[in-house]
């Protein structure tokens, strides 16, 4: 299995001059696209009246190529034009186009479905007038829309509208990669669901990847008949004060139920009977210094402190003491916010093993102004990676991992029953849990991340963080039978 790339426009269009190049006529891609786009709308829509919008560049051609396919399918289609042809491909598809051809500002026919072919993700200007009444009547009737490529208004790089008005789609059918458009917000959710068509391209590698399970479940770290506990990693959660004990204790739980051998939350003294009193399968034991807190971790595969651990001195000491064990650090929340004052004291002691997992609030105080100055999070994310020196998972819907080698990733099954406190601190319990078998950091994060969004989803609306530990292993289970 190989992981899907996330292409930006400019090597989607250095894949589509190379195959010319290879001996592939412009006007034969344009006729895949368009079979791809009929056969799509096909699959799930029955035929009725469709209008197919045609800008005047190859998107457009795309556009007359699925119209005039759709109508050898006894489909009542017909294309409404913004502008005549200005490429020479999209001429000569529109040439092979018999049917009627009405300019948008004069069509007055209903149609039930509308494809929009007006502009691909290589548009730079905003939308005007005519192009720009359409994408807002668009926001009313997006399951009856499909866009080709991506839709017309939003920058293809970064998924932003680029001007007041963009179209949305329920269904966006793209070719040979996604581009970040389908994958980052806001463009993500006014792609509706995005159809991937080959269309004979050879294979393009790209830094950034779709967060799928062939990014890393090659290298999932299965027991096998000889595996023991000790085998499989000890990992360590450092626990908040007494009355917030809780988010250590859902880390330790997430990271026993992926697989960690061995899970011990290290607690305060005075939280120790709270924690005794919730605890079963994960271990419990006292600490009172940072310099007792290292000696207890130093052979430890992967530690988590964070969730609930206060934003105090304490905090920042057990970091700096736990940095100088060797174990990966999985930093969350007050363990990133700890640091807000002096990002670089914490960078200094971190290395490539380490992960951070911030929600964009918290990146903001360790990298200022990087997000809303990055074109996109993908950017902003491996950019952080890069000045960290260790992995960086920005949370979202959207969520991004980056290495500090400039590897990205993306996820796709983002999951809305997610946004409930506590999910964070299950997540980073679930990526030390993958770290201290043995994985490798960054596809740890990757597999963490999309393993807590698929057990989200089993259960649906009332979801509460407590039940994701237990929803892993029917994700692990299927996991494992697909291997």
């Amino acid at each position: 299995m190989t992981a899907r790339p996330i292409l930006t426009v400019a090597e989607t269009a250095a894949a589509d001059q190379a195959a010319i190049a290879a001996g592939t006529p412009g006007l034969e891609l344009m006729e895949r696209a368009g079979m791809a786009v009929a056969d799509a709308i096909c699959a799930r829509f029955d035929p009725r009246p469709t209008s197919v919008l045609c800008g005047p560049g190859n998107n457009g051609g795309d556009g007359y190529v699925a119209a005039r396919l759709l109508k050898s399918r006894g489909w009542d289609v017909w294309v409404e034009k913004l502008a005549d042809p200005s490429a020479d491909d999209a001429r000569a598809a529109a040439a092979r186009w018999t049917g009627e051809t009405l300019p948008v500002s004069q069509s007055n026919r209903m149609a039930e479905l509308v494809v929009d072919g007006l502009f691909g993700a290589g548009l730079s200007r905003p939308l005007e007038g005519e192009a720009a009444r359409l994408a807002r009547g668009s926001e009313r009737m997006r399951d009856r829309v499909v866009a080709i490529d991506t839709p017309s208004g939003l920058c293809g790089d970064t998924g932003k509208p680029l001007g007041e008005a963009a179209f949305c789609a329920g269904l966006t059918v793209t070719f040979h990669a996604r581009k970040p458009a389908h994958v980052l917000e806001p463009g993500k959710s006014r792609c509706g669901e995005v159809v991937v068509a080959d269309i004979g391209l050879a294979e393009t590698p790209g830094r950034t990847v779709e967060n799928g399970q062939e990014l890393w479940l090659p290298r999932f770290p299965w027991p096998d008949a000889t595996s023991h506990k000790h085998a499989r990693g000890r990992m360590v959660v450092v626990s908040g004060e007494a009355w917030t004990t809780g988010a250590a204790r859902l880390a330790a739980r997430a990271g026993l139920r992926i697989g960690a051998g061995l899970v011990t939350v290290l607690s305060p003294p005075d939280a120790l009977s709270v924690n005794a009193a919730h605890l079963e399968a994960v271990m419990l034991r006292p600490f009172e210094t940072d310099a007792e807190l290292e000696q207890i971790a130093v052979d430890v595969d992967a530690a988590v402190i964070g969730p609930a651990a206060g934003v105090t001195e304490t905090t920042l000491l057990n970091v700096m003491a736990l940095a100088r064990t060797g174990a990966a650090l999985v930093l969350d929340a007050d363990a990133i916010t700890v640091f807000r004052d002096d990002p670089e004291e914490l960078f200094s002691v971190l290395d490539r093993d380490d992960v951070l997992t911030p929600h964009p609030g918290e990146f903001e105080r360790l990298f200022p102004g990087l997000l809303a100055g990055a074109p996109e999070r993908i950017a902003a994310a491996r950019q952080a990676a890069e000045r960290a020196g260790a992995v960086v998972l920005l949370k979202g819907s959207d969520t991004v991992v980056a290495s500090p080698d400039g590897r990205a990733a993306v996820s796709l099954n983002g999951s809305p029953w997610l946004a409930t406190a506590g999910s964070g601190d299950v997540l980073a319990g679930f990526i030390a849990g993958l770290i201290a078998q043995g994985m490798e950091s960054f596809e740890a994060a990757c597999a963490a991340a999309w393993i807590q969004s698929e057990a989200a989803e089993l259960h649906g609306p009332g979801l509460i963080s407590e039940d994701l530990p237990g929803l892993a292993p029917s994700v692990l289970r299927r996991l494992h039978d697909e291997r």
